[in-house]
């Protein structure tokens, strides 16, 4: 797929309503929500329902996201997954992957600092500049590109299922039902705006242009907005059996299985909370640097945590989403998926040889397992070491295919078997146990969330020893932060962890990442400094600014701190 698929209008307010999922493209062909054959198609229960599924599965997570892999989860995640290191890029590949992902400076043995310092010669804040330009975009050059039309591409559609669905004749809940799951997906597009931008526009109707950008926090709001009206909705429902046809039928069917399938309101709900919860604590600094609790940063796009910030999270958390509960789950099939097992998702691609793959497996994300630790069968050196032309993506591992080597009691973190992995576009139970986890070390309460460290490597199967309870509030953060890398691997979390804990920004600014693994001239190191100095919210991408202006009201759209 290429970008000449999308229209090259503004981005915001421009996207057409794409094709529905498997069998109901027969039953709807979907065309321009703002043109006058859009009443024509969309007039009663399975149109509604196909085009709110297709609004979010196809416009949301598949178009555009063609140049390397084929979906949301393959490019946006990935650009996640390269700078929160927990994956490298391959020598030779476009879409900036390659750089995005290398640090400014490290130090392989600071004891021998003079010969293993690798100091990059071209620093990602000047390429992220230097190519975010519409002319770069074109060439699949604009990193800063994907995500935002993905997620604004979401919200149109959203915004005129919300602008139907009075004209259909659904029953009260069946309606409430399809307005819940707008405002849900409204509220998850511009938390990834809010969590990845450092402004962005508040869009409330489809088809509208809107140059008024708004700062950071104000997007964060607006999804915090949206996710509680779905919450309301949800909660003024009272017809479960309409409610269940409706959900039943914006689920793709491949995804209803396993935690996919379709989750009653209650279990929605705590979903709610917990993305409410995330949106707390991905957009505040919490500085862990160098096994110091008490660090902090300079210069930085956002504030630190609050007690009051931190007792949120706990009361969220608290009725967050539960083992069991079912979730947003996606999953590949053998015709018309959003994804592909082999390029759809960062898991996918990572899925083969390490010598042949374009994202590396990073050393930094394998030594977060113990030893011992059952997950470590995901991972493989059977194929040799890769020797990367970028020095960070050096590495001795390959993921496994999890479903063909026939791995048990463990997640499955690659496979390229069709509807074998389990993708998470949502919150899960790990995310939400993990965050309370945080929460209460950060509020004194350390053994509770040392036992909530355990209760997740035991539901992961990891098959480790428990953790001391008379642990340090150092000691516990640092098994805390190795497990969120642990078990949120490749869930497009990493980069926002490493972000808030301070270990991306300028080790002049207080920053850096401490005791790292890495390759460095043939040669192992455990005690790299690791010295990234990314940019901490990405500028707006000029494809919108230059085709739709700045009110002389608007936020900044550059980051200032860069």
């Amino acid at each position: 797929m290429k970008l000449n698929n999308i229209t090259t209008k503004l981005l915001a307010v421009s996207f057409i309503a794409l094709i529905s999922l498997n069998s109901c493209k027969d039953q709807l062909d979907v065309q321009n929500p703002n043109s006058p054959t859009f009443g024509g198609n969309v007039t009663n229960e399975p149109g509604i329902a196909a085009y709110a599924k297709g609004g979010v599965y196809w416009n949301g997570f598949n178009y555009g996201n063609g140049w390397l892999g084929d979906s949301f989860f393959s490019l946006p995640w990935g650009y996640h997954e390269l700078m929160g290191d927990v994956v490298g890029g391959g020598q030779g590949s476009n879409n900036q992957t390659t750089t995005m992902g290398v640090p400014d400076k490290f130090v392989a043995n600071p004891a021998d600092a003079a010969n293993t310092t690798f100091t990059n010669a071209a620093a990602q804040v000047s390429i992220i500049r230097s190519f975010n330009t519409t002319a770069a975009t074109a060439n699949a050059n604009n990193a800063l590109y994907y995500e935002w039309q993905s997620m604004y591409a979401m919200i149109n559609v959203c915004n005129t299922t919300l602008e139907t669905i009075a004209s259909i004749g659904l029953s009260k809940d069946k309606a409430s039902t399809v307005q819940a799951w707008a405002y849900w997906w409204k509220g998850y597009a511009y938390a990834h705006i809010g969590t990845m931008y450092y402004a962005g526009l508040i869009v409330d109707k489809s088809g509208v242009i809107v140059n008024k950008f708004v700062s950071q926090p104000e997007i964060i709001a607006e999804s915090n907005r949206n996710l509680t009206l779905a919450q309301t909705t949800l909660n003024s429902i009272t017809n479960q059996s309409d409610y269940s046809a409706m959900i039943a039928q914006l689920i793709p069917q491949q995804c209803q299985v396993g935690l996919g399938q379709p989750m009653s309101t209650t279990e929605w709900n705590r979903t709610i909370n917990t993305m409410l919860a995330r949106n707390i604590l991905l957009n505040k600094l919490a500085p862990f640097v160098n096994n110091n609790p008490n660090a902090s940063i300079s210069k930085a796009s956002i504030s630190p945590m609050t007690a009051a910030d931190w007792q949120s999270i706990i009361t969220l958390c608290n009725n967050g989403v539960k083992s069991g509960d079912k979730v947003f789950t996606g999953r590949t099939s053998s015709s018309n998926s959003f994804f592909t097992p082999n390029g759809g998702s960062v898991a996918g691609i990572l899925t083969a040889s390490n010598q042949t793959t374009t994202y590396k497996l990073s050393e930094r994300l394998v030594q977060q397992f113990k030893v011992g630790d059952n997950r470590l069968a995901n991972f493989s050196t059977a194929n040799g070491t890769f020797f990367g032309d970028a020095n960070t993506n050096s590495t001795r591992y390959t993921l496994v295919d999890g479903v063909a080597k026939g791995l048990t009691g463990i997640p499955i973190l690659g496979t390229r078997s069709i509807g074998g992995l389990e993708l998470y576009i949502g919150p899960t139970f790990e995310e939400n146990m993990l965050m309370l986890a945080e929460a209460n070390i950060r509020t004194g309460n350390i053994s509770a969330g040392v036992g909530m460290i355990d209760n997740v490597r035991k539901y992961q199967g990891a098959g480790i020893a428990a953790l001391s309870t008379t642990l340090t509030a150092a000691e516990a953060l640092k098994e805390l932060s190795m497990e969120r890398l642990a078990a949120l691997a490749l869930r497009g979390l990493s980069f926002f962890d490493l972000r808030r804990w301070g270990w991306t920004y300028s080790v002049a600014n207080g920053g850096g990442r401490y005791g790292s693994t890495i390759l460095f001239k043939g040669n192992i190191y455990n005690n790299a400094t690791i010295d990234y100095n990314f940019m901490d919210y990405w500028d707006v991408p000029a494809d919108e600014t230059v085709k739709n202006p700045p009110s002389a009201d608007s936020a900044p759209v550059i980051n200032k701190n860069y």
